[in-house]
């Protein structure tokens, strides 16, 4: 090997790293571009049934099968803003929320309830306890950062609101749009088992999307009865959050049960700890378990065995390693990002023992 031809593979290397690094810091800044774009594909595939629906069914054409999908979830989108927003925002000083010294001084006066009915408050111990300033160095702004931060998001969401509906729009109306979009990156030969491979991860992902929503939607309306029957304050934002919440796997469930149980708690403080708080509490975290086992051996396999087609065990893993690998977020894309990549490689190389054994149920 010549000094030219090694200084000329070092001179590729370095463009295809400089090429690769360029990519990476656009795809940065229009990481905002791309997030409208994924919100967009999402409402796509949820709206897509409904589309097959006034197509199939009721035979409108396309263009205004569309257009009145589009209507139903933005009708959909305004009633829950019209409804959460101002609630959350209104009841946010009620809730202690917004107000994270309100919050820290309920729970400190739940704290001592708290110990006086376990009759380990005594005036040494408490006097330790202040000293030590336990509960005043205890972070408990997570919850007002929480609510605070959905509330950003909505806003957020909010100034590209139109973005994403126009792009959702298109997707719904020209749904081969993405898919000749990369057909330019395919060999002709390959062309047809892409398109395959596009119908089946619409499909599948299509009634992922909209049984998570059904799921929701579930959760959302036991939490409320529970909530109702037991007179929580502002039971419909509690109900909501934590239904909410049960889009993270696995770790959701369990800050929505933390802030369900603070939440109703805090929200009787001044009443006797032994005859009103800890028996409603008791009560309507029984509700909100029964909650998560309905969830968890009805709705979740529901959704997981008829959409994707993927085992629980399964599932389970590539959560976990999702969660491993990229946060919060890996957690909630793995299973997607999963289907999709399964329905590829059975497509692609559907010989492999291994890719076999993954996709038999595709």
């Amino acid at each position: 090997m010549t000094s030219k031809t090694l200084s000329e593979g070092i001179l590729r290397a370095v463009a295809i790293l400089a090429g690769i690094a360029l990519l990476l810091y656009f795809l940065y800044q229009i990481s905002s571009v791309i997030a409208y774009i994924a919100i967009a594909g999402i409402i796509s595939l949820i709206g897509r049934p409904i589309v097959f629906f006034f197509r199939k069914r009721l035979k409108f054409n396309e263009t205004l099968a569309v257009i009145i999908t589009m209507l139903l979830l933005i009708g959909v989108l305004v009633g829950i803003i019209a409804l959460f927003v101002p609630l959350i925002v209104q009841q946010g000083h009620n809730l202690s929320l917004l107000n994270i010294d309100a919050l820290q001084a309920n729970m400190q006066q739940l704290y001592l309830q708290i110990t006086d009915y376990l009759n380990i408050s005594s005036s040494e111990i408490q006097e330790r306890l202040k000293d030590s300033k336990v509960l005043a160095n205890f972070d408990f702004g997570f919850v007002p950062n929480f609510l605070n931060s959905f509330v950003s998001i909505l806003g957020s969401l909010s100034i590209g609101l139109f973005s994403v509906l126009f792009i959702a729009f298109f997707f719904l109306k020209d749904s081969r749009l993405f898919e000749e979009g990369l057909m330019v990156f395919v060999p002709d030969n390959k062309e047809s088992r892409l398109k395959k491979s596009i119908k089946i991860i619409k499909d599948l992902l299509s009634r992922y999307f909209v049984g998570l929503v059904f799921q929701i939607l579930i959760l959302f309306i036991f939490y409320t009865i529970i909530l109702l029957i037991f007179r929580v304050e502002n039971a419909i934002v509690i109900a909501f959050l934590c239904a909410l919440l049960n889009l993270i796997p696995y770790v959701g469930p369990i800050i929505g049960g933390v802030l369900m149980l603070t939440l109703t708690m805090s929200s009787n403080i001044g009443a006797d700890f032994s005859e009103v708080i800890l028996p409603k509490t008791l009560k309507v975290m029984t509700g909100f378990f029964i909650g998560q086992l309905i969830d968890n051996f009805i709705s979740q396999p529901r959704i997981f065995s008829q959409s994707v087609k993927s085992h629980p065990l399964e599932i389970f893993l590539v959560i976990i390693i999702g969660g491993l690998l990229f946060g919060i977020t890996g957690m909630i894309v793995a299973v997607p990002s999963y289907t999709a990549i399964k329905v590829i490689l059975k497509e692609f190389l559907s010989e492999n023992k291994i890719v076999k054994s993954l996709t038999q149920n595709l």
